[in-house]
């Protein structure tokens, strides 16, 4: 039986990259049937809306989307669509595996971190107003129910990973009340797993230590602007955002997604680097429990680049997109 996946391609690069994964899936014996729509602005020229309904309705069918990039418009135009459907879908779990790569060179050789990030609720959701002109207010908004789910995940996953530590981030020696309630709910998962280490750090100090010695840490769990900064810093130990994957995951359904920008000045050239959208695949084939094919591609990708004979531009190869996924292809 196939699995039915809604597939985004997104703008910029996206629709090369999502190609070249396509392509890697359909050849790891599983079978599929892809919905693809578009969303953003090529959405809305077609459709007049920047998320179609027919989209909205193929996620809820499906309970599954693999995503491109999409572009967000930077102090105006429309909403993320990345937090537009993680709100629609409340999918409150970001999860974001940060591991190097073989033979990829960098400052920080054998990362293994994992990085939890709720992704509901705080300020990152952007629920802003004027007060009056010249004075916006911005809302914080962390509650018992958001907190408390957001812990339950990580401490799952850590049990059923074999994971040995939670940090939990905070600034709760300045927002006592928002960031004390966070703080409270982790706390109080942390005690039914007693096989799991639990401790806290400021999020100031984390940035500076994650800096220092990122091997200190195993799981971070974190509020959703947290989470958000912090998961690209910890990018940036094994090689940026070209390469890690990220998963968005609620109750019902699951969206797995290429975490970096659409990169229109490289759109079209068949240069972009797929490899973080191919591992965010990775992880729904995980999520599908299609584990046999997630380890046959994470194997191949892993080949791929412990022999740095078809790497792209970025790090440090000369292929493009189709032949990096030629590659990866012929490794399988």
């Amino acid at each position: 039986m196939a699995h039915k996946v809604t597939l985004i391609p997104g703008d910029g690069i996206g629709p090369e990259v999502t190609q070249a994964v396509v392509r890697i899936l359909e050849a790891t014996g599983v079978k599929w049937e892809w919905e693809r729509y578009a969303a953003g602005a090529e959405a809305f020229e077609i459709f007049g809306e920047y998320i179609p309904g027919e989209l909205y309705e193929s996620i809820e069918r499906n309970k599954v989307a693999l995503k491109g990039p999409v572009t967000t418009p930077v102090g105006g135009g429309f909403k993320s669509i990345n937090v537009t459907l993680r709100k629609k879908f409340d999918l409150y779990a970001n999860f974001r595996p940060i591991k190097n790569l073989p033979g990829l060179e960098t400052r920080y050789p054998g990362v293994d971190l994992i990085i939890v990030r709720e992704n509901t609720e705080g300020e990152y959701v952007g629920l802003e107003h004027e007060v009056v002109p010249g004075v916006v207010e911005s809302l914080k908004v962390i509650t018992e129910k958001g907190s408390t789910r957001i812990a339950q995940f990580a401490f799952d996953y850590a049990r059923k990973h074999g994971r040995k530590k939670i940090h939990s981030i905070h600034k709760a020696n300045i927002m006592k009340l928002s960031d004390g309630l966070f703080l409270k709910c982790a706390r109080k998962v942390a005690e039914g797993f007693p096989d799991v280490q639990y401790a806290e750090h400021i999020i100031d100090n984390t940035c500076m230590q994650l800096v220092m010695n990122p091997y200190q840490y195993d799981t971070l769990l974190l509020e959703n602007l947290y989470g958000d900064i912090v998961s690209d810093l910890c990018a940036a130990f094994v090689g940026g955002l070209g390469l890690v994957p990220g998963a968005n995951i609620g109750v019902d359904c699951a969206i797995f997604e290429a975490v970096h920008g659409s990169a229109p000045d490289i759109a079209g050239k068949d240069i972009a680097n797929p490899t973080a959208l191919l591992q965010s695949a990775v992880l729904m084939l995980h999520h599908l429990d299609e584990t046999a094919a997630a380890e046959k591609v994470q194997k191949a990708l892993e080949t791929v680049y412990a022999e740095r004979k078809t790497l792209t531009r970025d790090v440090g190869g000369h292929a493009g997109t189709s032949q990096f996924a030629d590659a990866v292809l012929a490794a399988m």
